[in-house]
């Protein structure tokens, strides 16, 4: 990779982590009392993601939907099947059981991530409507059902969250 696009990857990467650290100074800010400072950090989070995106964009990884759900598909895969396995066997050395759970929790939520794409991919002329419910516990994704418990946490369906 040439010098000018590692450069844009690790502007974009910075710029990404920045605008969720401060999504979530937010909510901090906001449960602790203070309106004004969880405002300053919803502000400069938007305006981390403006960043982001301009780089993103500069790299041309930004393409038509279909290839755009196929390069979706292929990094959800990958992601379950390389990075997370390694950080579970790292988080199991340690002997630390909550960065475990956490990781094959991930692992298996990035996998459903992975089927969810394919899906799309299999049916993508059809665009079919349907509301998809996500777990705020471990970001598990359910097609079309608001689950009882989540196949993944065990959290109940109140934790789920609805995008119709």
């Amino acid at each position: 990779m040439d010098k000018l696009k590692d450069a844009l990857h690790q502007a974009y990467a910075g710029e990404a982590k920045a605008a969720l650290r401060l999504k979530l100074y937010a909510e901090k800010a906001e449960k602790e009392g203070y309106p004004q400072i969880a405002k300053l950090f919803r502000v400069i989070s938007f305006s981390e993601e403006i960043h982001g995106t301009r780089a993103l964009r500069m790299l041309r990884e930004i393409k038509d939907t279909q290839a755009n759900l196929e390069a979706s598909f292929e990094s959800e895969t990958k992601v379950a099947g390389v990075a997370y396995d390694s950080f579970i066997k790292i988080a199991e050395e340690k002997g630390d059981r909550t960065s475990s759970t956490y990781f094959s929790q991930s692992r298996d939520v990035e996998e459903t991530h992975a089927k969810l794409y394919k899906e799309a991919m299999d049916h993508f002329m059809e665009q079919r409507e349907t509301t998809y419910y996500v777990c705020k516990v471990c970001g598990y994704v359910s097609d079309g059902v608001l689950p009882d418990v989540c196949p993944v946490c065990g959290a109940g369906k109140e934790q789920f969250v609805g995008f119709g």
